[in-house]
């Protein structure tokens, strides 16, 4: 774009443009082009024409950094904490600044979108959605380490059309790996960090289109770290991508794509503030060193690979016709410690006595100690300082006792799934004349998923019985079909059972355009059927544990529609609105499918309402858009696994391991967002983006609590949630930065990032009147105001980091060389970034008794911010 005074003008492919008619004198002359510097030049008019000759426009600094934006998004997606949830993938989002700073300098703080999780976008490739139907969001594994043919992507924001599917209500990402699409020419790169994985090596390859029709992509890099940031966190990552395209005339063209990731990496724990103080950020309660060398107990293991076709048909000159079929299958493993080893003696059953291996567990620390009124607090905490690692000799001598007769106390195993997918879809688009346009959508995805836990390590032993190690009399089958039985390492146990999914739908879109105004609308139906195959049948539940389920049917549907409107060319208005009735998401349909098919209570769809209104400047000095927006989320479900004290009613006592159901969930999202950037001159900007958001329950849903015994009895009543704060990061979020780049192709920038209004995740159950009750009868102790008090929801402190980022690139005859380093909080700033309340004390005795301690001994659990990290990436392009 091309401004002069009142003029404003566009040039030619070739670059070309004419202004006329322009007055005399001093003027400033503004290029403007997507992607590059903004340029002005001053110019003296005297009334005869003028030859500006070659104007040339550098590259943004974040178009010449955005492999590496890529790079530090997956790597913060690669966590453990939910952080998939916190930015949706904004892999290269770099054309809309809100956006941009929420990917690049946001995301550590897992700050979320509009306080939505992932499973409100839509990640697609090559056109075929990639989100899982197990919880709604996509797998960034399944991808990650192929930066470079990540690159082609068209990202619609928030409710915005997007051409290849009704998308989400945080918007739609398609990333295009068609090989003849990629960009030409090979890369090798190299980088060095200390966040989750330490070095990175990356080579790719893509041929273009060539001879007869061909083209090639090739891609491969490798992901490795002994330990990443936290203790005790290894990291082994490999991918690879192939892609091969055949354009058999002008008119059809097929592309096949395989991509494998395989990933293996050791988790860390969130902690107490206890802990924290003890042993600082960086502590893992995970590991333990095993003959001198660092063994984590907590391995998420992930290898999925994804094979897909793709036909592409030029129908006519105004139609095209995109055909895809998927094949996804591989497995998710997370691997733990189970401690509840067994004996037959009789008919009873004998525990072998394996306890908690945990080093953080509550009763082996000072807090507890000094709750019980033990004599050797001291000698506890200096141990825990010292040491506080994973023992893993004990137990191996454990299970070494001569009374266990080769029965394990303790094994390693894994929580393991097995999915093969398959997806169909056609994606048609018509342009009905310059004006206006169609776009349809027809899917189909059949998944089915094994679920069971596998044997990995008997620390020595021969084997393990196959019970209920919490049930001593009578005995209590995990299956009933093969009693008593001793597994073996690689031999499935606890418990196995397949879930089946398939998923129908189709939408449709119609866009028109003038020069003053662009409108779409959209709309979709489809239909999502749920079925449980029990493999196990377990003793506890025999009538409804074994064999398949009813088939759970729903119907969804969802339109949306919006607006943008020019009020000049630098002046728009924007307004866009949506409505939706989802199925629930496979993990929140059955209460706990290990053991029965029941379902969850009072299911059905989830409906979404959200609107935003956004006025954007784009001035060719200055680029700004503020946007208001609602999002309203009702009937939503939660399901969650937990133990919990003081359960009033439970028909065991006042302790049992729970399955709660939070249902009838509602919740509101509202806030603004602003963004704004100046060009103050040809190298130096100045952008400032703030978040200011309320995320909050709206109603009090309804709590339902399950176990697995047959004597628990728990009636559904209300959570008072109502006006709590959700958990959903930062609510508040600033940004200030500068970024400065050289005609001579170097570059540097720095941000000062503030946050606040972060708040902890609230146990619902101490929320319902189970809190005030002791078996039913109001607590005759029990103080209103001090339950207030104590069932206040956290909110952290507020913090602020610093975050530096620069590069430089040079020509070396037709290659390119390019460094890029950014440093994210210099200062070593020390924060929660989220954390939840262990529900442990249901009741008011209980949680006033532990909040009375100096050190309560079920304080909460919370997770914490990187320190002072650093990311370089070397990078060489022929």
């Amino acid at each position: 774009m091309v401004s002069l005074q009142n003029q404003t003008t566009k040039t030619d492919p070739k670059g070309v443009f004419i202004l006329q008619e322009l007055p005399t004198g001093n003027q400033v002359l503004y290029l403007q082009y997507d992607g590059y510097q903004a340029q002005q030049f001053s110019l003296l008019f005297t009334g005869s024409p003028i030859d500006l000759g070659t104007l040339r426009l550098q590259k943004k600094m974040e178009e010449q950094t955005n492999s590496n934006i890529i790079s530090l998004t997956d790597d913060e997606l690669d966590e453990d904490i939910g952080s998939a949830d916190n930015i949706v993938g904004l892999l290269q989002a770099s054309k809309d600044l809100f956006l941009r700073t929420a990917a690049f300098e946001f995301s550590s703080s897992f700050f979320r979108i509009r306080g939505l999780d992932s499973e409100y976008g839509t990640v697609l490739i090559n056109g075929v959605p990639m989100n899982k139907v197990s919880h709604g969001r996509p797998e960034w594994s399944n991808w990650g380490g192929l930066n470079e043919v990540l690159r082609n992507q068209e990202f619609s924001a928030g409710l915005s059309a997007s051409n290849s599917g009704f998308g989400g209500f945080l918007g739609s990402t398609q990333i295009n790996v068609r090989a003849s699409a990629l960009r030409p020419g090979g890369a090798v790169s190299y980088a060095l960090s200390n966040r989750s994985y330490v070095h990175r090596t990356m080579a790719t390859y893509v041929t273009g289109l060539i001879k007869k029709g061909w083209a090639f992509a090739f891609s491969a890099s490798k992901r490795i770290a002994k330990e990443g940031y936290s203790d005790g966190t290894m990291y082994d990552a490999n991918a690879v991508f192939i892609g091969i395209e055949k354009q058999i005339n002008p008119k059809h063209s097929i592309n096949i794509t395989g991509i494998f990731t395989p990933v293996k990496r050791g988790k860390s724990s969130p902690n107490t503030e206890e802990v924290f103080n003890l042993k600082g950020l960086k502590y893992n309660a995970y590991w333990g060193f095993q003959k001198g060398k660092i063994r984590n107990s907590r391995i998420k293991e992930i290898a999925e690979p994804i094979v897909m076709l793709n036909h592409y048909w030029n129908l006519s000159s105004s139609s095209t016709l995109q055909t895809n079929l998927s094949y996804q299958f591989g497995k998710q493993t997370n691997s733990r410690i189970d401690f509840s080893g067994s004996q037959i003696e009789g008919s009873y059953l004998v525990s072998l006595g394996g306890s908690n291996p945990d080093p953080s567990y509550y009763q082996k620390l000072p807090s507890y100690a000094l709750r019980q009124g033990l004599p050797n607090v001291y000698d506890i905490e200096k141990t825990f300082i010292k040491d506080g690692q994973l023992d893993w000799s004990r137990l191996y001598l454990a299970n070494a006792k001569p009374q266990n007769k080769g029965l394990a106390a303790y094994l390693l195993y894994d929580d393991r799934s097995d999915t093969n997918q398959w997806t169909y879809n056609s994606i048609y688009e018509l342009a009905l004349n310059p004006k206006s346009s169609v776009q349809a959508n027809v899917l189909y995805t059949k998944s089915t998923s094994a679920y069971y836990a596998k044997v990995l390590d008997l620390f020595g032993a021969t084997g393990f019985l196959d019970v209920d190690s919490y049930a001593a009399y009578p005995l209590q089958q995990n299956n009933l079909l093969e009693p008593n039985r001793i597994v073996s390492e690689g031999d499935d146990f606890k418990y196995k059972y397949q879930l089946n999914t398939s998923i129908l739908s189709a939408f449709a879109q119609f866009k028109y355009h003038t020069l003053k105004t662009d409108f779409f609308a959209t709309s979709q139906f489809g239909q999502t059927q749920y079925q449980r195959i029990g493999q196990y049948q377990n003793a506890k539940f025999p009538d409804s544990s074994f064999g398949p389920s009813k088939i759970s049917s729903f119907s969804s549907y969802g339109f949306k529609f919006g607006a943008l409107h020019k009020l000049t060319g630098r002046h728009l208005l924007q307004l866009n609105f949506g409505h939706m009735g989802r199925a629930p998401k496979l993990n929140t349909v059955f209460t706990n499918p290990r053991v029965h098919q029941e379902l969850v209570p009072n299911l059905s769809l989830e409906t979404i309402t959200s609107a935003d209104l956004s006025y954007k400047l784009r001035n060719p000095r200055i680029q700004a858009s503020i946007t208001g927006f609602f999002t309203a989320i009702r009937n939503a479900t939660e399901v969650s696994f937990y133990y919990a004290d003081g359960i009033s009613g439970s028909g065991r006592g006042d302790a049992a391991f729970v399955q709660e159901q939070l249902t009838e969930i509602d919740k509101n999202h509202s806030g603004l967002e602003f963004a704004l950037e100046t060009q103050l001159t040809s190298s130096l900007s100045l952008k400032a983006v703030a978040s200011l958001a309320q995320y909050i329950y709206n109603n009090n849903p309804t709590l339902s609590l399950k176990s697995e015994d047959a004597a628990f009895e728990f009636s559904s009543r209300p959570a008072f949630l109502k006006n709590y704060r959700l958990a959903s990061g930062p609510q508040q979020a600033y940004s200030l930065g500068f970024s400065y780049n050289d005609p001579a192709y170097w570059w540097i920038g720095a941000t000062v990032n503030y946050f606040d209004k972060i708040f902890i995740d609230v146990a619902p159950l101490t929320r319902t009147n189970n809190f005030a009750n002791d078996s039913g009868i109001p607590f005759n102790d029990y103080d209103p105001e001090l339950a207030k008090i104590l069932l206040n929801q956290e909110q952290f402190d507020p913090y602020l980091t610093v975050n530096l980022i620069g590069g430089a690139s040079w020509k070396l005859k037709n290659k390119y060389l390019s460094l890029f380093v950014s440093v994210n909080n210099l200062f070593n700033t020390i924060y929660k970034t989220g954390g939840f309340e262990q529900s442990r004390s249901a009741n008011f005795r209980s949680l006033r008794d532990d909040k009375a301690l100096d050190i309560p001994v079920f304080g909460a659990k919370y997770w914490y911010g990187r320190g002072a990290s650093y990311f370089i990436n070397l990078n060489f392009r022929f």
